[in-house]
């Protein structure tokens, strides 16, 4: 990926958030016939090995475990917020003409070496933290428990686990660290106008 330094994003707590905060990633081995692609929820855990652990469950049927055994080196994509931004956001355009069109964008790519997990109690514990964490902000939070067990169980063996154990992580945040600050404030206050929210915030806090 090519990253001039000023877009450079290297604090591991802003990349954790991007992988957080956007977690359908983009992974991505060598196959027999060339890239291949799978978009994948994880999970993400801070706290295992160096550079953390990404956890996530796929279908039996989708040949990726199979494909990529366990010590296979992948790459993770995720992509956070993004924007187009007009040449008109900046005040600068209006005074000297010398601005164009341009997008904005956070991504982390996470490299490391899969471990597949076609263990029941694997599978359990990773679906009960998804499920926590992305039914919480519900007003009656879905549980495991709330469908038929023949259901889920059912459901449960065709699903395989899979853990990435991070070797590095590489941020990217292209926030217009590369002009004027009164220019960066006001791109920023467009997207907040658009409803880009994230990315405006993100803006606000560039280095």
């Amino acid at each position: 990926m090519y990253i001039p330094s000023h877009f450079a994003e290297t604090r591991p707590e802003e990349m954790h958030r991007i992988i957080r905060g956007h977690p359908l990633g983009v992974l991505i081995a060598q196959g027999q016939a060339g890239p291949e692609a799978d978009h994948i929820p994880f999970e993400f855990d801070a706290d295992r090995g160096a550079h953390g652990t990404l956890l996530a469950h796929i279908a039996r049927a989708n040949t990726l475990w199979q494909r990529c055994p366990t010590g296979t080196p992948v790459m993770v994509v995720f992509r956070g917020a993004h924007a187009y931004v007009s040449p008109n956001w900046y005040l600068t355009q209006h005074e000297a003409h010398r601005q164009v069109p341009t997008w904005n964008y956070e991504v982390v790519h996470a490299s490391g070496t899969i471990v597949v997990h076609d263990d029941d109690r694997f599978v359990r514990r990773l679906l009960a933290r998804q499920v926590n964490r992305h039914e919480a902000a519900e007003p009656v939070p879905w549980k495991m428990d709330d469908s038929e067990s023949a259901y889920v169980e059912s459901l449960l063996r065709n699903v395989v686990g899979i853990e990435i154990a991070v070797t590095s992580l590489v941020g990217k945040a292209k926030l217009s660290q590369n002009k004027e600050p009164r220019d960066r404030l006001a791109v920023a206050a467009r997207l907040d106008a658009r409803g880009c929210h994230e990315l405006a915030s993100s803006m606000r806090r560039a280095r």
